[in-house]
């Protein structure tokens, strides 16, 4: 690897070494790898080459909910059918040793759960189930593959994802109390031009950014990484595997 490259390892695993709360923000980038297009990337990410509240909004499932399913259904089915890659594995390894409080993810697929994180939040809500906008009855997701009316009252169904048009769900803000007195928030795979979360780097003291393209946060950054976020992350793991972290809780 270039010198650069090892350097900044080494600063890495140096800052979270010393910081007494670390955190990670992940955005579609770290499930690139498992097969999941992201959305922002020139050329080939989703909303470059759709309008999002087009084909995403909770306007469009209102006005025309078969072309809708007929487009998100099939992304979706690939973000369920999806593995966890060696970056989600990775931090469940730094929060499983302690060094990681959690993972605030943007990401609706699940990946960090099956890879064994156990502290997430996802502020963009999550592929497990939906719900009928008529009288809210729950369903898991698979019911959308069936039928977009709700059994009980005849209803639409919805997603528990955040559409583009709705409001930010409960685990939104217990991210942002969550990030109180964070120390260094390690944003990976997140171009953060989506508000409100692309506010959240603000809320931590300490910025590293690990992603393939600029970010506007790139010049506040302790350090920032164009690598690979499987590669960044396994070398911080490998750095810090023979040291238990602040949050170490042993084979409890």
């Amino acid at each position: 690897m270039p010198l650069q490259y090892l350097e900044q390892i080494q600063q890495l695993i140096h800052l979270v070494r010393h910081a007494g709360k670390v955190l990670a923000l992940t955005g579609a980038g770290i499930s690139t790898e498992s097969g999941i297009p992201d959305f922002r990337t020139k050329n080939t990410g989703l909303w470059e080459q759709f309008n999002p509240e087009e084909v995403a909004g909770i306007q469009a499932l209102k006005k025309d909910p078969q072309s809708f399913y007929r487009f998100n259904l099939q992304w979706w089915k690939d973000c369920l059918r999806a593995k966890p890659n060696a970056a989600h594995e990775a931090l469940a390894r730094l929060e499983k040793s302690g060094w990681l409080l959690g993972v605030i993810t943007q990401n609706i697929d699940g990946l960090h759960q099956a890879a064994g994180s156990q502290r997430v939040w996802e502020v963009h809500g999550n592929l497990r189930s939906c719900h009928c906008l008529a009288c809210g009855k729950e369903y898991a997701i698979k019911q959308l593959y069936q039928d977009f009316s709700c059994e009980q009252c005849g209803g639409l169904l919805r997603p528990n994802v955040v559409l583009f048009g709705d409001p930010m769900p409960r685990d939104y803000y217990i991210a942002e109390k969550v990030l109180s007195g964070c120390q260094l928030l390690l944003v990976i795979g997140s171009s953060l031009q989506v508000q409100p979360v692309a506010s959240l780097p603000s809320l931590s003291r300490q910025v590293v950014i690990i992603n393939r393209e600029p970010t506007p946060w790139d010049h506040d950054a302790e350090l920032v990484f164009r690598e690979s976020a499987s590669q960044v992350l396994a070398d911080l793991v490998k750095g810090l595997q023979d040291l238990p972290g602040p949050y170490f809780q042993g084979n409890s």
